[in-house]
């Protein structure tokens, strides 16, 4: 039943305008022929019924066949104008071939009048109700200005104008000749009076539509114009979009539009007080935050960069990518790559000492929820006994500043990555309380849109895929923010940080999940196949929640919180645990990790982190396999040798 009604609503508007045009078509004959007999009541004898009906007969095929009815009127162009104008002109011979035929007696000129009237009545009730549907949507466009009024502007205001978001009210561009010029009805302005049109027009938001500039011009007028107060948005081009190697890339770019708020923007004082002459330390430099870390680094003139990842490729490639920067932007700032783990104490204050380190940004972890809750040991030592590893070291060497990264899924944990992060914070806390040599600090976030494993990515992939797009429930919601937001915020974070205090973003309202993936889905071209509209593109499709996953996230403990020096970040008092009952927890921590023990370890953090409460049972994987098979025999390297080579190729 439900696909019939659908099928019907399917056909109801195309049926409707084809009734309407057979209508208009009478009347015009009926007008044309009051016009040249000059009566309004003009005498239409049998012959001329037949002729008019097999005029609207032929019509109504003709213009079916020039796709009159498949044409979205909101979105009616030059090629749609050109259909009405063939089915118009082709409706009046028609009429002339019928009036021969029939011996209608139709007057010659009759055809022509016929065609003027019917052209106004078909084609310009189209346009009216195009006109009509721009105008209400307008209403509620946010005003934006293109930056760039070459090939690139043009497309992107194409692309706006037929859109539900944005208005496009002014143009700016550096070339002189294209000033004072206008671009379908809308003037092209100097840069240098942006200000100025910018409050006059009341804009919001300016678009960089340039993808052909190169990239230093390009962050240039970016960092020119946020400088100025403005709100900038950098738009790749068509051509990079439709670019598969890059479309990951390319996306990031319009990553805002799915915020729904502006980005937060940076106090250039607050970074260059952490960063500026010093020697600059990051850990999980190959990761998305410690790599986006690394590029705003060296835009802020540090006397040195260490990088530490134990990924070799992830290394390499953003070595690679900082000297590409630094060539670009013309910067000199010496950048040292070493491979290390972050639980290697010796390793770490060997690196701070011979460099001599005065700020660590500490950002080697392991992220992913359901990995860590399958990997319980290995999670807990990396997040929580690799962030003690590098503290220490930090004191020992006496640092300025420890940073590090933590994440909302450290509030009222439910699964074991959020309880190893929270216990990491509790060491934070207590070193920054114990100790005055280093000053410590976390910077909480939620999502990260465009980090390796976060939706985005997931998302973009699946409908590049064709679908369909998988969220885990249709009320699961989400903090969001963009990489280079969160890399700021860490930046800044690090010079008002004194006593292990966790600083935290505004970060406006969550999202709901389910709207992001129907956002992204529009955004990329496509629309959504649902029980609305069987005929989408891509379906959304319910995978359930996977272990240790909520429905929603939070970012504060409790409610001691207060301004800082930056209007959208605050600062938060929270629970601590005595020093005591830490290093007890910590030496049982490490016990549990060197016996691989996953339910002791999952006694600690539940022991540590007062609000963890998990939602399923033990799931790693080599515990719960190891337990189904029952006491599993030790193999020593004497009886690894015996290995005949088949199994022992195998194990290799």
């Amino acid at each position: 039943m439900k696909r019939v009604l659908r099928t019907t609503q399917k056909h109801y508007k195309p049926t409707l305008m084809l009734l309407y045009d057979l209508l208009v078509l009478a009347g015009a004959f009926f007008v044309a022929m009051t016009i040249r007999v000059n009566d309004l009541s003009p005498a239409l004898e049998m012959e001329m019924l037949i002729c008019l009906g097999l005029t609207l007969g032929s019509s109504s095929f003709i213009f079916m066949r020039l796709g009159l009815y498949r044409t979205v009127i909101r979105y009616m162009g030059q090629q749609a104008i050109v259909a009405v104008l063939q089915g118009v002109t082709a409706s009046a011979v028609v009429l002339a071939v019928a009036s021969y035929l029939t011996y209608a007696g139709v007057p010659r000129s009759v055809p022509v009048i016929y065609w003027c009237f019917a052209l106004i009545a078909v084609g310009g009730s189209r346009w009216l109700v195009r006109i009509y549907y721009q105008m209400a949507l307008e209403i509620h466009k946010t005003r934006v200005a293109i930056y760039g009024a070459g090939t690139a502007g043009l497309q992107l205001y194409k692309a706006l104008v037929h859109g539900e978001i944005y208005k496009p009210v002014a143009f700016f561009d550096d070339n002189a000749s294209k000033q004072n010029t206008l671009i379908d009805g809308v003037l092209v302005y100097n840069p240098a009076n942006i200000l100025d049109i910018v409050a006059e027009r009341d804009i919001a938001e300016v678009l960089l539509a340039m993808p052909g500039v190169p990239k230093r011009r390009r962050r240039e007028i970016t960092r020119s114009l946020r400088e100025r107060g403005l709100v900038v948005k950098v738009i790749p081009g068509l051509e990079e979009l439709v670019d598969s190697a890059g479309r990951t890339s390319d996306l990031s770019q319009i990553y805002e539009n799915v915020l729904g708020r502006a980005p937060v923007e940076p106090q250039k004082s607050l970074i260059a007080e952490s960063i500026s002459g010093k020697v600059v330390l990051v850990t999980g430099a190959g990761g998305s935050i410690g790599s986006e870390l690394c590029r705003q680094i060296v835009q802020w003139s540090p006397r040195q960069l260490v990088m530490v990842e134990t990924s070799e490729y992830a290394l390499y490639q953003i070595e690679r990518e900082l000297y590409q920067q630094q060539q670009d932007e013309g910067l000199q700032v010496p950048v040292t790559v070493l491979l290390g783990d972050a639980r290697d104490r010796a390793r770490m204050a060997e690196i701070i000492q011979s460099f001599g380190v005065q700020t660590i940004y500490h950002a080697a972890a392991y992220k992913h929820v359901p990995l860590v809750e399958q990997n319980v040991v290995l999670g807990a030592d990396n997040n929580v006994l690799g962030t003690l590893s590098v503290l220490e070291a930090a004191e020992a060497c006496e640092v300025e500043q420890f940073v590090l990264i933590s994440t909302d899924k450290a509030v009222r944990p439910t699964n074991v990555m959020g309880a190893t992060k929270r216990l990491a914070e509790l060491i934070c806390q207590d070193f920054g309380r114990r100790f005055g040599k280093t000053r410590v600090c976390m910077v909480r976030f939620g999502n990260v849109l465009g980090s390796s494993g976060s939706v985005i990515p997931l998302f973009t992939d699946q409908i590049n895929a064709g679908g369909p797009v998988t969220v885990t429930h249709p009320k699961v919601t989400r903090y969001f923010m963009t990489i280079p937001e969160a890399a700021q915020l860490v930046l800044q974070a690090g010079s008002m940080g004194r006593n292990g205090e966790v600083f935290v973003l505004d970060m406006g309202e969550p999202v709901r999940i389910f709207d992001l993936a129907r956002r992204l889905i529009h955004i990329m071209g496509h629309t959504v196949r649902d029980e609305e509209n069987p005929e989408g593109d891509i379906e959304i499709q319910i995978s359930g929640l996977r272990p240790g996953e909520k429905l929603y996230e939070e970012l504060l403990l409790g409610d001691k919180v207060s301004g800082t020096d930056h209007p959208m970040i605050m600062r938060a008092e929270e629970e601590r645990l005595s020093s005591e009952r830490l290093q007890i927890l910590l030496g049982e921590l490490r016990d549990a990790c060197s016996r691989h023990d996953c339910e002791g370890v999952h006694r600690v953090l539940t022991d540590a982190v007062k609000d963890y409460m998990p939602k399923h049972s033990l799931v790693d994987t080599v515990w719960n396999q190891h337990r189904l098979q029952g006491p599993m025999r030790s193999v020593g390297p004497a009886q690894v040798k015996r290995l005949p080579v088949a199994e022992d190729r195998t194990i290799g």
